[in-house]
């Protein structure tokens, strides 16, 4: 199993948010802080057991959770559910 670090995308396996979609604030021990900068902000994130994560390794760049805000995660989550780009022809 891959290092978990925060700025990491992470997809619940369990409880009444299954199939959502996280970034990964911090981490603390067996426990995972995650945020989704709606329902879940930086200033409240969700404590979950590691266990009960599907770890996505993509890291966010630029992951500071000094200078990120709400809507910088907000705007990361739809990016990914969005896909890659089309390629334009």
């Amino acid at each position: 199993m891959e290092k978990i670090e925060p700025g990491m995308f992470a997809r619940s396996k369990a409880g009444h948010d299954k199939g959502c979609l996280y970034l990964i604030g911090k981490t603390e021990g067996e426990y995972v802080y995650l945020v989704d900068g709606t329902r879940k902000t930086l200033a409240k994130p969700k404590k979950k057991k590691q266990k009960h994560i599907q770890v996505i390794c993509r890291n966010r760049e630029n992951w500071d959770p000094e200078k990120i805000h709400d809507d910088d995660i907000k705007r990361a989550i739809r990016r990914y559910q969005a896909g890659p780009a089309e390629p334009e022809i």
